[in-house]
């Protein structure tokens, strides 16, 4: 899926890293982690563009209600 890899590193607790071991032959923790952290990831950037999107629209100005059923009547009136 991707291309070269780089190594990442973290810390955990002691107790919890002697809970992994004892499941290592039951999961595969890489796996488990890096498919993790791709859904997280995709999440967080999903949020990042709606949050870009919503300051955007702060900046324009707010239309009048029933602005669009008038554009759209008057641009097929006008055919």
């Amino acid at each position: 899926m991707y291309g070269v890899s780089e190594v990442l590193s973290i810390r955990v607790p002691r107790e919890l890293k002697k809970r992994l071991e004892a499941l290592k032959d039951t999961v595969d923790w890489r796996s488990e982690i890096v498919r993790f952290l791709e859904e997280r990831v995709e999440y967080y950037e999903r949020l990042k563009a709606i949050r870009e999107i919503e300051e955007m629209m702060k900046n324009h100005p707010e239309l009048p209600r029933g602005f669009a059923a008038r554009s759209v009547r008057e641009d097929r009136d006008s055919s």
